[in-house]
């Protein structure tokens, strides 16, 4: 709170200002300003930790109002910001605490520089992980954390014991532990591993209450004992691919669709962009996209390993993607011009009087008693034919295809032999 020197102290020593004025509760003020939530302000009071213009407060029942300096154990409080709220992955082995008397690492602790004042939204024990949300806003926290917003938290728990899906449906009517009542509770047997004296269960847990320790007092009244317990998800927040020890700031859009009935409007964040952003590299990138993380197994979490297996779902009128030609497959060789010479079969030498015959991409072949078909340009006899027209005939064929003496065959009727044309062949000339 900012501090005015000409202004006289409102409380006088050894006086409490009660309801007097028009400021704010002293209790909701340190919840907007993120020191804790008012029921944690009320018990910092009664402790004497918390100050106001340099006096002790006794009571909760006290105003602030403008110009007074609020300190709670000798710092001072600044002004509340709109609320932020962060998700984090908390490992396994660290306090959800301020301060342990134990001396055992926090989660405060650990976290990033950076972050400003921030309190738990519930409570994960020493020996679980997963999602914890964190906000500045002591009023937000403690409207998430009461049953009677109906908020859902969901969990994978791995557990020791031999269960059947009937005897965990019993849990939806509630169940008293120790003399504590714990409401209704859904599980869901997903995954069981025979073992040669036990199996190991993987259960999928979901709860609106979330009492210290619920998930394994619960499930340890029916026999099972858990190992291991992951919050996956918190109302409308998921734990995602988030890495361990992680933080991530949810975007003030997100806070104000989402939560907005739970935040006091005049504390509502604005714009559309996170204050904390931690920018990853392209290596990172690279690893979350290929790799989950090791705390979270694909039995911990089956829907992921079924989603990547799951092949894309493609509605009617939606076009499919065209499969691309491999730029290293070869084109089919283009067909060529027949060529007299040894039958490549049989490597013997075509019959006398035989005509050539050509095919789409493959050799000429031979058939004795005339020439079937037209033939391609090129194609001919050796040595050159006599040209139509000409005049002059070209030199005799010689070789296997006629003897010496012997006339040109007879050409069949709308074909010619390929060979010199008249005016412009590459013939001898006469």
């Amino acid at each position: 709170m900012i501090h005015d020197p000409l202004r006289t102290d409102p409380h006088p020593e050894g006086q409490d200002s009660g309801e007097q004025g028009q400021g704010e509760r002293v209790a909701k003020a340190l919840a907007r300003a993120g020191v804790a939530s008012r029921r944690d302000v009320e018990r910092l009071i009664e402790a004497g930790r918390v100050a106001i213009n340099g006096r002790t407060l006794t009571t909760p029942a006290v105003k602030v109002e403008p110009g007074d300096i609020l300190t709670v154990d000798g710092e001072v409080v600044g002004e509340a910001e709109p609320a932020r709220l962060f998700r984090y992955h908390k490992p396994v082995g660290l306090v959800t605490t301020h301060k342990d008397p134990q001396g055992r690492p926090t989660v405060f602790e650990a976290l990033p520089p950076g972050l400003p004042r921030l309190i738990s939204v519930g409570r994960l024990d020493l020996n679980s992980e997963g999602l914890l949300l964190l906000t500045n806003d002591g009023e937000l926290a403690r409207a998430l954390e009461t049953p009677k917003t109906g908020i859902v938290r969901r969990y994978r728990a791995r557990a020791h014991g031999r269960i059947t899906q009937d005897k965990l449906d019993t849990l939806k009517d509630g169940v008293t532990v120790d003399g504590v009542r714990y409401g209704a509770l859904e599980a869901k047997l997903d995954k069981a591993k025979e073992g040669p004296s036990v199996a190991n269960l993987w259960i999928t847990v979901t709860l609106a209450e979330g009492k210290n320790r619920e998930v394994r007092k619960v499930l340890e009244s029916v026999g099972l004992k858990v190992n291991r317990l992951i919050r996956l998800s918190y109302g409308p927040f998921a734990l995602g691919t988030l890495g361990v020890g992680e933080v991530e700031e949810v975007g003030p859009r997100v806070i104000r669709e989402q939560l907005a009935e739970h935040i006091d409007p005049d504390n509502l964040p604005k714009g559309d962009r996170p204050q904390y952003y931690v920018k990853k590299s392209a290596a990172a990138k690279r690893r979350e996209a290929g790799l989950r993380d090791q705390s979270l197994t694909r039995e911990a979490q089956p829907e992921v390993a079924e989603a990547r297996k799951a092949k894309p779902e493609y509605k009617s009128g939606w076009a499919k993607p065209k499969k691309k030609a491999s730029p290293h497959r070869k084109a089919p060789p283009k067909p060529g011009p027949a060529v007299i010479g040894p039958d490549p079969v049989a490597g013997r030498q075509p019959p006398r009087g035989a005509k050539p015959q050509a095919g789409a991409g493959k050799a000429a072949s031979f058939k004795s008693g005339g020439f079937k078909g037209s033939s391609p340009k090129g194609a001919g006899f050796k040595g050159g034919a006599k040209a139509p027209g000409s005049g002059r005939a070209g030199p005799r064929p010689s070789g296997p295809g006629g003897p010496k003496g012997s006339s040109p065959p007879r050409q069949s009727s709308g074909a010619r032999p390929s060979g010199p044309r008249s005016g412009g062949g590459r013939g001898p000339r006469g």
